[in-house]
């Protein structure tokens, strides 16, 4: 595992990007997607929040190792979901 930090800049970049991605979506697609973009983008900040804060308070009982691991995965999980629902825009 690489540090902490390195792992919330990780995050940070990623949702940053998603942020972008969905921003653009709404302004250059249909006015018919609005509350799904706004939704979309409420997202994106709850997930980047969750995750940061998981990262600063790991769970207690759990191997460091695994639970980082398991952690990237379930982020990249959810960032590939929300992509795909700014690409259905």
């Amino acid at each position: 595992m690489a540090n902490k930090r390195n792992l919330k800049k990780a995050i940070n970049q990623i949702c940053e990007e998603l942020f972008t991605e969905a921003v653009a979506a709404s302004l250059y697609g249909n006015e018919a997607n609005k509350d799904n973009t706004q939704a979309l983008l409420v997202a994106v900040i709850k997930t980047q929040r969750n995750y940061i804060s998981r990262v600063s308070h790991p769970e207690p009982g759990i191997e460091a190792k695994n639970y980082y691991k398991d952690l990237r995965e379930k982020f990249a999980a959810q960032a590939s979901e929300i992509a795909d629902q700014i690409n259905n825009l």
